[in-house]
Parts: structure tokens; C-alpha cells; sequence
């Protein structure tokens, strides 16, 4: 294992001028912010950044200015995932020579037709041709695929295979994947922003929410009030958190949502690589106007 990764690792937008293009000053404000606010680590071109809209040259552009940006001071996870064993082992060999050390894939997609044994021989072919750490992830919605506690187990075996991201929202399973790891080094990761708070109590590494960057210290709170064993703070800032996340149902996109939240951060422009759609001018307003209302109790809490 290269590096132990732990806490509140947000998922970060991927920031785009006109021509989608990666826009380096904004990306290097987020990651700044991210860090300043006690985030644990930053990962670069999940789902969240649009890892598959950009184009393979910006894609990798925006994981190389976050390596060089980050500096060492937090970990960073680096989505390498793609439609092919071969293109995933591409992508992940190009992330370590850029200096990274740990890679997210999750199982092939677009052509639908993978079965478990053929998830775990992709994962197995991939660890067996790189040198990075692997995080498995679990993203069904997405993939197509889903990964089951057993396929983990089996997964976890082979080298370079240190963490599990869960995105499923099958807790069941991943509770079965915290007892089978417990007292281990493998790491576990709920993906599931709803289900962090039991996921930690339950043992969970920590989580990888898309809303970190936008109410960082609610993100923490939950954290820090899950491994100290505080149940009725975590029952408090779980509930900010779920309202927090729920502002953005009201944009179509989730991921439009939080590119539009952090934009009113002043981040980065809201525009998403198409042809998703970026957020209306009403649907913004009103992700405003309940992200002020929870941070409004959160201060109201910390007084």
C-alpha cells in the first residue's frame, strides 16, 4: 500500500472553459479550498469530474495539474476507469508516470454484458500490469455492473488491490464487506452520502461525498462525530448533511448540481462537457437558497 487514504474525500468538479477544455486557475482554487477547509483528499475525475466527457488529453491534463497542485499534502485518487482492460491499464500507466499512486477503476461498461467472473478477471488483469494501488468501485447506475461483497473478497486477493468504493446504496452488502475486512488494511469507502454516517460507525474508512466542497465542515462534522462514537451530534449534522444534498434535487443532473453549487462558491464557471445540461438560472437560485438555509442552522449549531 502506498499510501493510507482515510475522512472526507470529495469527488472534485472538473472545471471547463468554452471549449471544455480544463480551466487550470479555477481547478487549483477548488483543490486549495478543499484542502484549507480539513478535507482529507481530493479525487480527481470520478464521476463527479466527468472523468468520461472529457477528452483523454484533458482528462489526463486535469489529474496532472491536481498531482502537482496537491503537492503531497493530501492524498489524491485518480478515476481511471474506461471501457476496456487494455484502456484502463493505459490510463493507469499513465497516472503513475505523471507520479500518482492511487488509481479508481471500476468494471468495464458500454457493452453491458459483463458477468462477475469477467469484473474480477478485468480487476486482476489490471493490478497485474501496474504498480499503482487500486480502489475497486462499486458504481452500478453507471457501469451496468454491480460488484457483490463475494467479488470484493476475491478482488482484494490479488496485489495492488487496497480499497473499495461503494456507490451501490446496497448497505447490506457493504456491511458484509466491513465484517469480512475488519482489523484489516483494505480500505472501505461508502459513496453513498445518505448512508455515511452509519457507514462509519459500522467501521467504514470514511466517505466520498460530491457535496464536500460546497458544506466541507458539515462533511467533517459527520466524520469526526462517527469515529468518536457521538450519536446524537451525528444524528444532528447527518440530517444538515441529507438536507444539504437534497438542494440538489432540484436541478435534472446531480452533477450539474454541484458544478452550479460550486459556482456560486466562486469557483468555476457551471458549464458541464455535452451534451449534459448545466443548471437554469431557477433551478440555481433555488439550490442557493437551501444550501443558505443549512448553513444558516449549521452556524446557528456552532454558536
Amino acid at each position: 500500500m502506498k499510501q493510507k487514504i482515510y475522512g472526507v474525500v470529495p469527488p472534485i468538479s472538473t472545471p471547463i472553459d468554452e471549449y471544455e477544455r480544463v480551466d487550470e486557475k479555477a481547478l487549483r482554487k477548488l483543490i486549495d479550498y478543499c484542502i484549507e477547509k480539513g478535507l482529507h483528499g481530493i479525487f480527481v475525475c470520478g464521476t463527479n469530474g466527468e472523468c468520461l466527457g472529457l477528452t483523454q488529453q484533458e482528462r489526463n491534463r486535469a489529474i496532472r495539474i491536481t498531482l502537482d497542485h496537491v503537492a503531497g499534502r493530501v492524498p489524491v485518487l485518480a478515476g481511471c476507469m474506461d471501457t476496456s482492460t487494455t484502456r484502463v491499464i493505459d490510463n493507469v500507466k499513465a497516472f503513475e508516470q505523471m507520479g500518482g499512486l492511487t488509481a479508481v477503476v471500476t468494471p468495464e461498461f458500454y457493452s453491458r454484458h459483463s458477468t462477475p467472473d469477467e469484473t474480477i478477471r478485468h480487476i486482476e488483469k489490471i493490478a497485474r500490469y501496474t504498480e499503482a494501488d487500486i480502489f475497486v468501485y462499486n458504481i452500478p447506475p453507471f457501469t451496468g455492473n454491480t460488484i457483490s461483497a463475494q467479488a470484493v473478497f476475491k478482488m482484494a486477493e490479488f496485489d495492488h488491490v487496497v480499497g473499495y468504493k461503494d456507490t451501490s446504496g446496497q448497505f447490506g452488502e457493504f456491511l458484509r464487506c466491513l465484517n469480512h475486512f475488519k482489523g484489516t488494511d483494505f480500505m472501505l469507502f461508502q459513496g453513498m452520502t445518505q448512508l455515511a454516517g452509519v457507514s462509519l460507525l459500522m467501521g467504514a474508512d470514511g466517505f466520498i461525498p460530491n457535496i464536500g466542497p460546497v458544506v466541507p465542515e458539515i462533511c467533517l462534522k459527520v466524520y469526526d462525530y462517527a469515529k468518536a462514537g457521538d450519536i446524537e451530534k451525528l444524528k444532528v449534522y447527518s440530517a444538515l448533511l441529507l438536507e444539504a444534498q437534497d438542494a440538489f434535487s432540484y436541478a435534472k443532473y446531480g452533477i450539474a448540481a454541484c458544478k452550479a453549487a460550486c459556482s456560486l462558491l466562486g469557483f468555476m464557471d457551471q458549464r458541464m462537457c455535452e451534451p449534459s445540461e448545466q443548471v437554469t438560472a431557477e433551478q440555481k437560485e433555488k439550490i442557493r437558497q437551501a444550501l443558505a438555509v443549512v448553513d444558516k442552522k449549521r452556524c446557528n449549531l456552532e454558536w
